[in-house]
């Protein structure tokens, strides 16, 4: 079953970037999208499902996908593929604390 919500996504709009990787995030909520992060539901040309993602910022998005921006310094591009795990864990509890919040998920 793959888990979808339009609101999930919908809701990272304007939301500040959740993953703040030191050196990468640009901290503009002008770029924030919700990025889904690599889990057991995603696959060749299959996104995670909606449960597994975060806000994110452009910056940080491109640095979870692999894809490196020439300005940033090799330090912290080193920095991050040393502690993704801690990145993306993080960023995913805090976004759920965030939905929570704006009441878009609900806990019963």
């Amino acid at each position: 079953m793959k888990i979808e919500s339009k609101k999930i996504r919908d809701s990272a709009r304007g939301e500040a970037c959740s993953m703040q990787i030191a050196g990468i995030c640009n901290f503009n909520p002008e770029s924030t999208v919700f990025a889904h992060l690599p889990d057991e539901s995603n696959g060749m040309g299959k996104k995670s499902d909606d449960i597994s993602g975060c806000f994110s910022c452009d910056s940080c998005h491109s640095a979870v996908d692999g894809r490196k921006q020439a300005n940033w310094g090799v330090d912290a591009w080193c920095e991050f593929q040393n502690h993704k795990e801690f990145y993306m864990r993080r960023a995913m509890v805090r976004t759920w604390r965030r939905l929570i919040e704006m009441g878009v998920v609900v806990i019963k």
